[in-house]
């Protein structure tokens, strides 16, 4: 191995960047795909007084918390998804699929970069993943989500251009 290669395989700086940017999109990722699973649903609890002794009245108040459960699975707002089951050129069918399987995808891609498990597979899922999902936004007309994912495949290609950095990692040979 020339020293030229190994200064740039032991370079601490690019292993950094590459840390942070694998961190970074893993986090996202999983934390994106937690969100698919989550609603604010309205619970009714005691008015209480300043003691904490619910009202003597029994009124109650409508209180908006967040909740967490399978039951409440959404890929994508409600409006969006009318809108991408009614775009004739993409086929219901796989859409629904596609739909149906967002959360658990971006959970298990964002698991497999925060682990260091297959980053490059991984890295080159996510680009497909979403390049599906700007390719979906455009037909729609969601320009902002399309600029967001932009900046999104930007960062995976830089990680992908950086991934000969990698450590950290449980495997590095994929």
């Amino acid at each position: 191995m020339s020293s030229n290669e190994t200064s740039q395989t032991c370079d601490p700086g690019a292993t950094w960047a590459f840390l942070t940017l694998r961190l970074w999109l893993g986090a996202r990722a999983l934390l994106s795909g937690i969100e698919k699973f989550s609603e604010k649903v309205t619970i009714e609890q005691p008015l209480r007084d300043a003691t904490g002794a619910p009202d003597p009245s029994g009124a109650v108040v409508e209180i908006q918390q967040k909740v967490y459960g399978l039951s409440h699975y959404h890929a994508i707002p409600e409006a969006l998804t009318t809108k991408l089951l009614q775009e004739p050129l993409l086929p219901q069918s796989l859409t629904t699929a596609f739909l149906g399987s967002l959360g658990y995808t971006l959970i298990v891609l964002g698991a497999m970069l925060l682990l260091g498990i297959c980053t490059r597979c991984a890295l080159g899922l996510m680009g497909i993943l979403y390049t599906l999902l700007m390719a979906g936004l455009l037909l729609i007309h969601q320009e902002d989500g399309v600029a967001w994912l932009g900046i999104h495949a930007g960062l995976i290609a830089f990680a992908l251009a950086l991934s000969r950095h990698n450590r950290f990692a449980l495997t590095r040979k994929c």
